[in-house]
């Protein structure tokens, strides 16, 4: 038997695939799905094959969407809004017609949140402009802080308060700078394996201990799951940031609740450029709440510097969360669910060495 004797099927090459593959008809009808497409689309080959694309993908972009109906167009799109049964997300789609098979294309769906090493080395070019700022912020901050201290033991009367708020706002500035000299510092040292429930455990009640309004935290987990790569202070400071976001957002509802989920992806396996390798990422944490979601015109930047839908907000929290995330060879992403009336915010980590399931 030769090598090409033993070589897997089209049918394995398919579902090996870590992005969705959908084979069509003439009439948009799917005929075939990729476990990958499961995945995405939230709904088993069983029920998607015989429906209509359109019926279970939805295109945003009307110019698009009408470029899709025609079967013999070979199209790439990047960075596209679609609806599926499960949610709303970004991806990169593709429609490839099957020469020698009229009416016949093949179409792929694959999530736009991918980094790649373009992308990192532009952020950390971003990200060191705000520690060098910070860094020269900070002396003369000093020196304004150690000046404000002795006048607000010698003035009297109506000035006192206006010496004690130079005093406040230059430590709520300090604050700022720490912040934003996070963003710019070398990524953190991976010290895994690491129990990522124990740290969502941790995360949870450093959130419960901090806010006097009531959020109910509720744990869906997946007990079976292996340790993660992870350092378990970062990841730690990473939760307590979304969790308490997530209560944030729902503080207006009554009986709010906070969803935290875990879960092993192991169909759809998102990939990561990390040292030059590819690197598995299958372990989930999803942080899902009931508040009104993020404004639409800043959905796609909210993981960017400065960018807040708060009132007050500083909008370095995301930021850092993401920078944390690749530092351990992580990602994040989010989504909307309209219908359900839900957020979500996902992380994908990879499996600690030695650790993964047989």
């Amino acid at each position: 038997m030769t090598q090409a004797d033993r070589a897997p099927d089209a049918r394995d090459q398919l579902a090996a695939l870590i992005f969705a593959v959908l084979l069509l008809d003439e009439d948009d009808t799917i005929l075939e799905v990729n476990h990958a497409a499961e995945e995405m689309l939230g709904k088993g080959a069983r029920i998607l094959c015989g429906k209509r694309v359109w019926e279970v993908v939805g295109i945003s972009d009307e110019r698009l969407y009408e470029s899709m109906q025609s079967s013999d167009a070979r199209i790439v799109a990047r960075g596209v809004t679609i609806a599926t049964p499960a949610s709303e997300r970004r991806v990169n789609i593709s429609s490839s017609p099957m020469h020698g098979n009229t009416g016949f294309r093949v179409l792929t769906l694959s999530d736009a949140g991918q980094p790649d090493t373009r992308e990192d080395d532009e952020e950390r070019v971003e990200l060191r402009a705000p520690a060098v700022l910070a860094h020269e912020i900070k002396n003369p901050l000093s020196a304004i802080r150690g000046a404000s201290q002795p006048l607000a033991r010698r003035v009297a009367g109506k000035e006192k308060p206006l010496a004690r708020m130079i005093s406040a706002e230059v430590d709520r500035i300090a604050m700022l700078i720490d912040r934003m000299q996070q963003l710019g510092a070398q990524p953190i040292e991976v010290t895994g394996p690491c129990n990522l429930h124990e740290a969502i455990r941790h995360a949870m009640g450093t959130v419960r201990a901090g806010r006097s309004e009531i959020c109910e935290l509720v744990e869906e987990f997946d007990p079976s799951l292996p340790p993660v790569a992870a350092d378990q202070g970062a990841l730690e400071q990473v939760l307590i940031n979304l969790i308490a976001n997530a209560c944030d957002a729902s503080k207006h509802r009554e009986n709010a609740t906070v969803t935290v989920r875990t879960r092993f992806v192991s169909g759809l396996v998102f990939n990561t450029i990390r040292l030059g390798k590819a690197t598995r990422l299958p372990i989930e944490i999803t942080v899902t709440d009931q508040g009104e979601g993020i404004d639409p015109a800043i959905r796609d930047y909210v993981f960017e510097p400065f960018v807040s839908s708060k009132p007050h907000g500083q909008g370095l929290g995301l930021a850092l969360v993401r920078k944390l995330l690749r530092d351990m060879g992580g990602r994040i992403s989010h989504e909307r669910n309209e219908r359900a009336g839900e957020t979500h915010f996902r992380i994908n980590l990879p499996v600690a060495a030695g650790q993964e399931p047989l």
